[in-house]
């Protein structure tokens, strides 16, 4: 079964779509997909379809959901081969009901979000082993997965928007470290289009507007760099009632008072990614 969920949701098995068209088995397979190789709750799947107060028809409907998924999964296994025994799988052997709730199996196929995780694993530990190159090519090998926003064309109730947010995260700091690694290999003019864009989409991450601020020095924009900086400030006190970090209050000070040599590689490692607008 090859997953992809950095965009839109596709499911397939033996290459064929067991995707639903109707929104709320598409919800159902969405989180079963997540979660694959795990035993997913009647209640947490009760919850993602109709919050905290379900109907009093809940499981049956929800049955009915897993009857119409397996119908695909029926269909798509058609075009497999039979297992080690030379027997068929059936539906039920691939989405499985379990005590308290349902498992959907995998097996050794495809899933994007498991092979960005891998990858930018290894950009991270490329990061700290200071192979910035490595960093670079790995965390943007992983980015690349992305098509678009995490299940993009799926309506998420609580426990997918906590799976999305959750992805983003990863996907932000994966962006983070890309970036940083870039700014290490000396490509700031390289990266200010890019940068430009995305202080703007996230006005209040401290980590992206220091790499902003540095991209935007060390390109001979010294003062655009010091704008940037208060536009940040401006916008975390009229948001937050906050100031900036120390670690980014200090970047201003360096490129206010350093020179080009002695202005720091990149803003420093306590910056706070965790003010996000």
């Amino acid at each position: 079964m090859d997953i992809d969920v950095l965009g839109t949701l596709a499911v397939r098995l033996n290459g064929v779509s067991i995707t639903p068209t109707a929104p709320k088995p598409r919800q159902v397979l969405a989180l079963l997909a997540l979660r694959a190789g795990q035993v997913v709750p009647v209640g947490v799947l009760a919850e993602e379809l109709w919050g905290s107060k379900p109907p009093r028809s809940a499981r049956a409907t929800l049955q009915t959901y897993i009857l119409q998924l397996r119908e695909l999964i029926a269909a798509a296994l058609e075009n497999g081969a039979g297992d080690d025994t030379g027997q068929r799988r059936q539906a039920k052997d691939v989405l499985l009901t379990v005590p308290g709730g349902y498992l959907l199996k995998s097996g050794d196929g495809t899933s994007d979000a498991r092979e960005f995780e891998r990858l930018s694993g290894s950009g991270y530990r490329a990061m700290d082993a200071e192979d910035y190159p490595q960093a670079a090519r790995l965390l943007r090998q992983a980015l690349e997965l992305w098509t678009g926003p995490a299940l993009a064309d799926v309506h998420a109730g609580p426990q997918l928007r906590t799976e999305v947010k959750r992805l983003e995260e990863s996907w932000l700091c994966a962006l983070d470290q890309r970036v940083e690694a870039d700014l290490r290999l000396g490509r700031h003019r390289e990266l200010l289009a890019e940068l430009t864009v995305l202080v703007n989409q996230y006005p209040m991450h401290e980590s992206l507007c220091g790499q902003y601020m540095l991209a935007l020095y060390r390109s001979g924009r010294r003062g655009e760099a010091l704008d940037a900086y208060q536009r940040l400030r401006a916008t975390l006190v009229r948001a937050m009632g906050l100031e900036p970090s120390p670690a980014l209050a200090k970047l201003q000070r360096s490129i206010l008072m350093s020179g080009p040599d002695t202005l720091p590689a990149r803003p420093a490692p306590s910056v706070a990614v965790a003010r996000v607008g």
